[in-house]
């Protein structure tokens, strides 16, 4: 009977240190669900010596597929991609999401973090990983430094793909502490400006997303400081680019607007331009299915697609 009593008071004991772990840290439960939902798809994690820092990265798909490098955003991490590798290595894609520098499991320097560095390091993990070139697609910061990436090195480069991407000029609504919230109404505001239907946050979710925010902050204000100095913008070279663009944005994208990806339609020759309906700056992540279905397609297309413009309606 004590013995029974001892087991049942254990397992109560068990349940209470578990609900304060995930009311102090539900992000963090959120976070190895989302790894174990990728390791479940055969997806690997890795990590390799990059240009003299140790860089963490996704890879799944056969040896065989075509390359994809997958960059990710500001204050973004490779994990940001979990909707898309599965469903894009089943297409017959050899994925690589690596988390660039500052950011995720990768090192942390004390470095510019400009979009120039970052470019290098992609560069630095394609050499790494033994990728003489790769179709690229990028992701809002990513779709900047892709781009870049893709006008500087054109030969590394196959196809490339950018989602509701920065890097030219826009009149911007919001100042750069948007990105590092200090308290729970700073994250509300955050998550207003990412996706147009946001979910209700309890305070105890926004403090702990407040909180790893503030980790990485003074790499996402370096980083922020570094792309609002202009040295980087690409507005007068994207007349440039060769190798075939599509560009994805989601049609309520309110932190950088569809007005944006209209002016690189316009100024990327050829340019292919996909509209995602009901979707915010997170298409790839709330509104993957016909993202996904639109970068299959675009990276398949035999001849490259040219040109063109199609509306895809909400599906999530």
């Amino acid at each position: 009977m004590r013995r029974g009593l001892r087991v049942a008071a254990l397992f109560v004991l068990l349940a209470v240190a578990a609900g304060v772990i995930v009311y102090c840290f539900p992000l963090r439960m959120g976070e190895q669900m989302v790894r174990l939902h990728l390791w479940r798809a055969g997806v690997r994690s890795e990590y390799v010596e990059a240009g003299g820092y140790r860089m963490h990265y996704f890879e799944a798909g056969a040896s065989s597929g075509t390359p994809l490098l997958l960059v990710h955003g500001l204050g973004a991490r490779g994990e940001d991609w979990a909707e898309m590798i599965p469903p894009l290595a089943a297409k017959g894609f050899h994925v690589y999401a690596p988390d660039l520098l500052g950011y995720g499991r990768s090192a942390h320097p004390d470095v510019s973090y400009s979009i120039s560095m970052e470019e290098a390091a992609v560069v630095n993990f394609m050499h790494a990983v033994h990728l003489s070139r790769a179709d690229v697609g990028g992701w809002s910061m990513g779709g900047w430094i892709s781009m870049k990436l893709a006008l500087d090195d054109p030969e590394m480069v196959d196809r490339l793909v950018v989602y509701d991407s920065a890097g030219i000029y826009f009149p911007a609504t919001f100042g750069p502490d948007l990105f590092t919230p200090n308290d729970p109404a700073g994250v509300r505001r955050l998550l207003a400006m990412l996706t147009p239907r946001p979910a209700k946050m309890p305070d105890f979710v926004a403090r702990d997303a407040m909180r790893k925010l503030q980790r990485n902050a003074w790499v996402i204000r370096r980083s922020m400081a570094q792309m609002t100095n202009g040295r980087d913008l690409l507005d007068f070279r994207l007349n440039n680019m060769q190798p075939p663009t599509l560009i994805v944005w989601g049609a309520q994208d309110t932190l950088i607007p569809l007005s944006a990806g209209e002016t690189l339609h316009r100024e990327i020759p050829n340019s292919v331009l996909n509209v995602m309906e009901g979707c915010g700056h997170l298409a790839p992540a709330m509104c993957w299915k016909p993202v996904v279905r639109s970068t299959v397609d675009f990276l398949r297309a035999q001849p490259p697609m040219q040109g063109g413009e199609k509306v895809f309606p909400a599906d999530h």
